[in-house]
């Protein structure tokens, strides 16, 4: 049966049937083979409300949206402008300045693509201009981007939350803390020693270190701060809440949504009332069809509980991965395949059922697994053919999608280091939850 499904599955993608379909498809087929099954229209249809009837899972479409004010707000741009003013004037500073600016911009977007977006729209067109290579940079950024995913707060966290009766959404967000600023360091890290090997911006550096100190030390950081302060408060404000016990996630993502209104137009005029309904198409463009898929996976993972292949799938795995280390080998290489061909949160809500079973059964903390989990598919937005990040970079450079693929392949090395180090290493996604 559970071959059969796969199969169906499989096939449904691989002929361009969109996923949530699919996934409704796989459980009618599975219906039909099994007539003893208890599902039919009704049970369908029920359990697709149910699905996105979940407190925590208001909180996505609420980042989406926040998200998108920031991009239309011009956020990332004011925060590109204040790290740059600390480490534009060192070797690789200003690569650099962009991979901390989507972990800033991460946490308050919560999602990959947004981030790349945000950030590469701005950043590539200066660092070209400041003499970095243009291919280097759109890499850069596509990759960067995924630390959108696991710096808190992050919407697979969200759904990997939602989908385990075991973890919170807010112990989740303090397991993501630490990778994320591993991850974060291990990019900068390779820009510093690419720059310093290729001497590409030892031309930049004494006009960059000018440009951000004209007027005095005192007067351009006053003035930095004035500009970017606001935007640096948001994440603070958000995560505060939240570590704080003040907000639970779902109502810190309406405070980030009211918060970057408040900047964009009363602080910065950057946006005006007349751009709410297309900052609203394009929030519903982006979260529709995810709460879709959000709705069709958790009919799929009902059915499959139904058919009790969760308890197969842990039996099966369970006679010959046997000790810890093999069973995290073997779930990196299959997340790492996975993240090819599904986005992160379908694969979420279909894998988290099958696999956390197995693992709480070796003794791995489902807080590290999940990070894990969404480490591995945060590698998968900058591998073809469905990456995401790198449809949004070529869309933002004109790059060819194989061509930013083939210059991402030593960041991403970078960030496959950082992903054994935290496989094997626990406490780097344990030790903030307690």
């Amino acid at each position: 049966m559970l071959a059969s499904i796969l199969i169906v599955f499989l096939v449904s993608l691989a002929i361009g049937i969109p996923i949530a379909i699919a996934l409704i498809l796989t459980v009618v087929v599975a219906c039909l083979m099994n007539p003893m099954l208890p599902i039919d229209g009704l049970f369908i249809f029920k359990n697709l409300v149910l699905g996105l009837n979940v407190y925590a899972i208001l909180a996505v479409p609420l980042f989406v949206l926040a998200g998108v004010i920031m991009s239309r707000g011009g956020i990332s741009r004011r925060l590109f402008n204040f790290f740059a003013y600390f480490i534009g004037k060192f070797t690789g500073g200003l690569p650099s300045t962009t991979v901390a600016t989507c972990l800033f911009y991460g946490a308050i977007s919560g999602s990959g693509p947004a981030t790349t977006a945000a950030v590469g729209m701005m950043s590539v067109p200066y660092l070209t201009d400041k003499g970095y290579d243009r291919d280097f940079s759109v890499a850069l950024v596509a990759v960067a981007g995924g630390l959108g995913v696991i710096i808190p707060p992050s919407v697979p966290f969200i759904m990997y939350g939602t989908s385990t009766n075991t973890v919170s959404v807010g112990g989740m967000f303090k397991a993501g803390v630490m990778p994320g600023l591993l991850i974060g360091v291990f990019l900068m890290a390779y820009c510093y020693f690419r720059c310093r090997r290729t001497g590409e911006d030892k031309a930049v550096l004494v006009a960059a270190y000018n440009e951000m100190h004209q007027g005095g030390f005192a007067k351009s950081f006053l003035g930095i701060l004035k500009e970017s302060g606001p935007a640096l408060l948001m994440p603070v404000i958000i995560l505060g809440g939240i570590y704080g016990g003040v907000m639970t996630p779902t109502e810190a993502a309406a405070v980030s949504v009211l918060y970057a209104l408040f900047l964009s137009m009363v602080v910065y005029k950057t946006i005006t009332i007349k751009d709410i309904p297309g900052i609203l198409k394009e929030s519903l463009e982006s979260g529709v069809p995810m709460n879709l898929v959000v709705a069709a996976a958790t009919v799929f993972t009902r059915c499959l509980t139904l058919l009790q292949i969760p308890q197969m799938v842990t039996v099966f795995l369970s006679g010959f991965l046997q000790t810890k280390f093999i069973f995290l080998l073997g779930m990196n290489l299959l997340l790492l395949f996975v993240g090819m061909i599904m986005d992160t949160t379908s694969a979420i809500l279909i894998l988290t059922p099958l696999l956390l079973p197995v693992a709480q059964g070796l003794g791995i903390n489902p807080y590290h697994f999940g990070v894990i989990m969404v480490v591995n598919l945060a590698i998968g937005f900058v591998t073809p053919p469905v990456g995401v990040n790198l449809y949004v970079a070529s869309g933002i450079s004109g790059m060819s999608v194989m061509d930013i693929a083939k210059k991402a392949l030593p960041f991403i090395a970078v960030f496959f280091l950082a992903l054994i180090i935290i496989t094997y290493v626990p406490a780097i996604s344990t030790l903030l939850v307690g």
